[in-house]
């Protein structure tokens, strides 16, 4: 893991306020996924998402300079790509092209293929922001713990036995829980 990705955002505001390009890479390598993620759970598709990404990325450049508190900046990011996405959707209201979805049966009347209306409610954002913290801990643990936290934590799905994690990473099956617990207790040191 390089330097950069272990700034905190205070710190990667000042490079990039130095002009920095590895701060701007890192700061923006740091908030791509979430920004990404917000737009698209208020319902916009990958374009919309590229081009909210670019407009907040672009506005971060205008406005950083004058940001008061720099370890706010994803709160910044967070509630600018919320505004501009919901934006986005207001505007893609106007012009919606609607197609039915399903059989084109004359028997029964189509099923509307509509975006879901509703706002993005305040407590997905925070989990959004609850899940990024959590992917930037992980990516700073130790490789160890990473990997034995991806494998135990997949999705419910994709469940492996502790014999199979034991196998995988090459430690007995009996020093999983204590390890696990050690590693949770990293990892939340890390997001908190």
């Amino acid at each position: 893991m390089s330097e950069p990705d272990r700034q905190d955002d205070k710190t990667l505001v000042t490079r990039c306020l130095r002009g920095d390009a590895g701060g701007w890479e890192a700061l923006v390598n740091r908030y791509q996924r979430l920004v990404y993620t917000i737009v698209l759970r208020i319902g916009l598709d990958e374009h919309a998402a590229a081009d909210v990404f670019q407009t907040v990325f672009a506005r971060l450049i205008k406005h950083l300079p004058g940001l008061r508190e720099p370890h706010r900046l994803q709160a910044w990011i967070v509630t600018t790509a919320k505004r501009e996405a919901l934006r986005q959707r207001t505007r893609g209201q106007r012009t919606i092209s609607m197609s039915a979805a399903g059989d084109d049966n004359d028997d029964q009347s189509p099923e509307w293929d509509l975006p879901d209306e509703t706002a993005l409610p305040e407590e997905a954002l925070a989990e959004l922001q609850m899940h990024d913290s959590v992917r930037r801990g992980l990516d700073r643990l130790d490789q160890r713990c990473r990997e034995l936290l991806v494998l135990l934590f997949k999705d419910d799905d994709e469940k492996i036995a502790y014999d199979e994690v034991a196998r995988r990473l090459g430690i007995p099956v009996g020093s999983i829980g204590p390890t696990r617990s050690r590693c949770l207790g990293k990892l939340r040191s890390l997001v908190e």
